[in-house]
């Protein structure tokens, strides 16, 4: 565990497990890379060299002004990969952290990377617009900063406790740790990087950047997504990215890495076993 430091001198935390083929882990909104650590423990466990990094603003990483945006967090990403000298790369990202790998591609190419998998993922664009007429109102993503502005802890709290897990779902079996790991983590963020990234996560566009991917992508979803509807993501960067496998876990919800944890390790394990350099 240690920092990597960025051009403009942010400092991004880095646990770095395991030996073997790299795979970087982005993670979700407002959470950071300690989300991961089921799959990054097993991973580790099945020879990876496996990399989480806290997203800048999120957990232990600095807590900039600035630069709470895709662009700069593809570039942070950007750094982490070629300060460790990384190469054959596979990029698993989950919700805002599929935006984050998916900008990276688009604005840095595959040059290092040799696989890509968008878990949850926001792509290719959550926000309804004029030509992204199934994307959702800009009502769903103005409540989530109003909630943040007037008790970012409640919201956090609400989130977990509903949505996110789908533990408003009936015969939801949703541990009260799960849910108190989640608030944990987004209260270690910053308010003002969380609420900026709201914005980030929601109205970025990224077609232009899934139709650069040149190389195998796996995309996994739930189907029973309550914050990104697989139609609206899973199902449609499936279908703009070439040659895409799509696993879709039925009844799964939007916090998968958690709540199908076992699930989407070994999906994840079988998928970096597939690749020959």
């Amino acid at each position: 565990m240690g920092y990597v430091t960025t051009s403009d001198g942010t400092n991004i935390y880095v646990k770095d497990w395991g030996a073997g083929r790299p795979v970087v882990l982005s993670h979700g909104w407002p959470l950071n890379s300690d989300s991961w650590e089921a799959q990054q423990l097993f991973l580790a466990q099945n020879g990876y060299r496996v990399i989480a990094h806290d997203r800048r603003g999120h957990g232990r990483s600095d807590q900039t002004w600035h630069g709470n945006e895709m662009d700069t967090y593809a570039a942070d990403l950007a750094a982490v990969i070629e300060t460790l000298d990384l190469r054959d790369v596979t990029l698993v990202g989950f919700s805002t952290g599929g935006g984050e790998i998916a900008r990276y591609i688009g604005n840095h190419g595959t040059a290092r990377v040799a696989q890509a998998v968008l878990v949850s993922a926001v792509p290719p664009l959550m926000l309804q617009t004029d030509d992204n007429p199934g994307g959702l109102p800009i009502s769903v993503f103005d409540g989530i900063r109003a909630g943040s502005l007037a008790d970012r802890s409640q919201l956090y709290k609400d989130f977990a406790a509903g949505p996110f897990f789908g533990a408003n779902r009936p015969g939801a079996k949703v541990s009260q740790g799960m849910q108190d790991s989640f608030w944990l983590q987004g209260m270690t963020a910053g308010h003002h990087n969380t609420y900026e990234c709201i914005a980030a996560f929601s109205a970025t566009d990224f077609r232009g950047d899934l139709a650069k991917f040149d190389i195998p992508t796996l995309v996994i979803h739930g189907d029973d997504d309550q914050v990104v509807p697989f139609e609206v993501g899973g199902k449609a960067s499936a279908a703009l990215i070439k040659g895409a496998e799509l696993k879709v876990y039925a009844g799964g919800p939007h916090g998968i890495t958690d709540t199908h944890k076992e699930q989407l390790s070994e999906d994840l394990l079988t998928f970096l076993n597939s690749y020959a350099a």
